[in-house]
Order: C-alpha cells, then structure tokens, then sequence
C-alpha cells in the first residue's frame, strides 16, 4: 500500500515566502485558512473583460436578449456544479486537483490531461490573458503595447513564483476594487438605450454553440479545483469549500456575461469590443473599468500559470530542487510571455486554437465522475502516490474525444459531421464527450481494477499473491 507524500519543508502562513514543495500531500502543519476565502480566489479571475465578451457571444451568434441570458446562467451553473464536488477533495487530501486525476488514469495515463491542462492554462490562457491585459494597460498609459505586455506579464509570474498563499492574498485584496468598478459599469449599461435587440427565438444550434462556449469557459476551472482547497485544514468542512468555490463559478462570471450580452444591445461591435466598452461607459469611468481588465487578467493569469506549472509536475517531472513549482512557474509564464508577442495583433488565433483544445474537459470529467461514482464511499489516499496503472481511464478519455469532436464539433478550425449537415445542433461536442467517456469508464472499471491490482503488483506495492 504506498501512502501520501507529504512535503518536507516548512510554509506556514508567510505571504512572501516562496513555497517549497511541489506536488506533494500538504501536511497538516501548513494547513490554514477558511472555506469562505475560495469565494474570492474564483470570483476576482473572472472579473475581467473576457468573461465580458464570452457573454456578447451570445448576441454575435444572433441570439435574442433572453436566450442569450438563460445561456448564460445555465452554462455558469454547469461549470459550478462539477467545481463544487472537485473542490471537496483538497481538504480531504491536500493534493492538487491531477494528483487526483491519477485516480482514473493511473500514473501514466494521467499525463494526457495533466499535459492538455498544463499548455492550455500555463501557456495558452496564459497568452491570451496577458494580451487582454496589456492592451487595457496600453490604452491607460499609450506606453508601447510590448512594454505593457512585459509589465503584465511580469506581475504574473512573480506572483506564481511566490506561490499559493500570495496568489491567495492578490485574489482577496482584489477583489473588492473589481467588484465596485465592475458593479458600476453593469449599472451604467443595463441603462443604455437598446440599438440592436431581437427579441424573437431562433433554431437551437446558436444557442447551443453559445452554451457551449460559456459552459467551456467556467468549466475550465474545473481541473483546478482542488489547487486552491489543498491547504485547507482537514476539520474544515469539504462541502462549505465546494459551495464557496462554486459561488465564485456562478455569481460574478453570469453577472459579467449579461453585461456582456446588454453591452452588445447597447451598441457594442466585435471588431473592437474593448474600444466600444470604454466608449459606453465614458472617460473617467471607462479609465477605471480598463484597470479592472488588467488587474483581472493578473488574477485569472497567477492561477493560470502557477497551476499550470502544477500539472505539469504531475506528468512524472522530477528534479532535485525544493522550488521545482516555483521554477517551473517561471519558465511557463516565460513560454506564455513568447506566444503572447508572437500573436499580440492578432489573439484570435490562439483563442481559437484554445476552444478546440477545450473538448477534453468534458471527457476528462466524465471519467473523473464515472471513477467518483465507482468508489463511493472509498478512501483513495492509498492510490494516489502509487505506482499503478488504470487503462480504462485513458482509453475512455482518449475515444470519448475522438467521436465527440469528430462527430460534434463545430468550430472555426473544423466542423463536424453532424453540425456540419445538421446546423441546428450547434455545438454538443462537451455534452457529448462527457457523456460517452462516464459510459465508456463506467463498463470498463472492472478491467481498470484488474490493470490497476497488476501494475502495482509488478511494481512490488503489491504482495503477488493479493487479490486487493
């Protein structure tokens, strides 16, 4: 039976102090905190101006007002459900959120989504994050947009190599300045004159294409759920850690995505939509909302990153440093700074290419739910450091997104077959990914357990006579 991990060296509670370790158990001396504090670290990500454009998606696919909204609050809620059982599991363990993934996937096979997590958060996102950010900044202060970026940036990456209790305080302390300038600017457009505003309902693939792309956006938090609870003390109530969390996923992103989605009603284009936000609101204001976007995109960009580097470390990563998190932080925020410049005029490509990479968190949760179903009731501590294998999770993962996009997906860089003669379905690749892999890992757990009892036992963390 192989135990948890724990980290040697000492944190504590000390902001400053860059935290040691990096994918080990937390042990119970660093242990601090309370649940509610999970409300701020998802609230203060999504305060920022791309949460604000995910809900103009909706009115730019040609949606009315209230289709848009109900697509809105439903794929917000979708995307809290999974984030609330997800984060229960930090203080029951205090590992991160692909430590857990090995569950399902087995050592091995848990690189596939450890690897997808780490390039899409650590450097996709992280680019993506960082242009938004610096082109706000760039409008502020007319410094030159590269200057800004390496500003951005910069912020970012100390932050992360610092570590979790400083990410924590930023989120925190920003929070309240994100809320207030943001409040006032949904105030200021729920009240603007409607220019553009059908009201009548249309075929179901816009809306679902829409769902999609909001329940995509929160759900992509899901693989870091359990980051940000790890170092939760154990009496800590895991169900209040899951309901702040969820929360953070819930109110904030659909309160910004309706402005988003009024915004458009009020006039606001996709050619230029930062540009068109800040007309709407005026100058001192509009001043104001832009700096929210920078700090906004720190906050979502300092978890980007610093879990990134995390589930990269989960792929088998080993050097002989306490600081490999730190270390690596600072290396992926460099590779997100490179793509930032190279497509700094251009961001559409690189979001693009993220929404495409997006289709494996559906199937990656339907083996993590299908896994949590299996084995409740079960204590899993034992499994989590172990050298084991699981075939069922990867083989459930890897068809589960080969049909789903292949059949479902509709996207500017490939459209499926069905979408593709059947526009009225929109996009239904998540939906479907996550459905197939809970099927596919539900029949195949059986054979998951006979690989698992093999491997370890091949491994000597088995007798070779057990039958455990």
């Amino acid at each position: 039976m192989s135990e948890l991990e724990y980290r040697e060296e000492a944190y504590g509670e000390e902001i400053l102090a860059v935290e040691p370790g990096g994918i080990e158990a937390i042990p119970d001396r660093d242990r601090h905190g309370k649940a509610w504090n999970l409300f701020a670290v998802w609230t203060s990500p999504n305060l920022e101006f791309a949460t604000i454009y995910v809900g103009a998606l909706g009115m730019f696919f040609g949606l009315s007002v209230t289709q848009a909204i109900l697509g809105a609050i439903l794929g917000n809620v979708l995307g809290a459900i999974s984030q609330y059982f997800l984060t229960q599991d930090g203080p029951r363990y205090g590992v991160p959120q692909m430590i857990l993934s090995r569950i399902p996937f087995g050592k091995g096979g848990n690189i596939f989504p450890a690897m997808f997590n780490s390039v899409a958060a650590g450097i996709g996102w992280f680019a993506v994050n960082s242009i938004s950010g610096a082109l706000a900044l760039h409008t502020i202060t007319h410094w030159s947009t590269k200057l800004c970026l390496v500003i951005v940036a910069l912020a970012q990456v100390t932050i992360a190599f610092i570590g979790h209790n400083l990410v924590q305080t930023v989120e925190k302390y920003l929070m309240p300045y994100l809320v207030i300038v943001f409040a006032i600017a949904a105030v200021v457009i729920i009240g603007k004159p409607a220019v553009a505003s059908p009201e009548s309902w249309h075929a179901p693939g816009a809306f679902w294409l829409f769902l999609g792309a909001v329940y995509g956006y929160s759900a992509g938090w899901n693989p870091f759920a359990a980051d940000y609870a790890r170092y939760l003390p154990k009496s800590e109530d895991p169900k209040a850690a899951g309901r702040f969390a969820a929360l953070g996923l819930i109110v904030a992103p659909t309160i910004l995505e309706i402005v988003g989605i009024l915004a458009v009603r009020a006039g606001m284009g996709s050619s230029a939509p930062t540009d068109d936000f800040k007309g709407l609101l005026g100058g001192t204001l509009g001043t104001l909302v832009l700096l929210g976007v920078v700090l906004g995109s720190i906050c979502a960009n300092v978890l980007n990153v610093y879990s990134g580097s995390i589930s990269f470390l989960t792929m088998g990563i080993k050097m002989k440093t306490h600081y490999l998190r730190a270390i690596l932080a600072v290396v992926w925020g460099v590779l997100g700074y490179l793509v930032a410049t190279k497509y700094l005029n251009d961001v559409a490509k690189i979001e693009n290419f993220l929404l495409v990479m997006a289709y494996w968190i559906g199937p990656w949760l339907g083996v993590v739910f299908a896994d949590r179903v299996r084995r409740s009731g079960t204590n899993i501590s034992s499994l989590l450091f172990a050298r084991r294998g699981n075939i069922a999770g990867p083989i459930a993962f890897v068809l589960s997104i080969a049909v789903s996009v292949y059949l479902f997906s509709n996207q500017v860089w490939y459209t499926g077959y069905f979408p593709k003669h059947n526009p009225q379905l929109g996009d239904i690749a998540f939906l479907v990914g996550f459905a197939l892999a809970f099927a596919i890992y539900w029949i195949l757990f059986p054979v998951g357990e006979a690989h698992d009892r093999a491997s370890r036992k091949y491994a000597g963390e088995l007798p070779p006579s057990s039958n455990q």
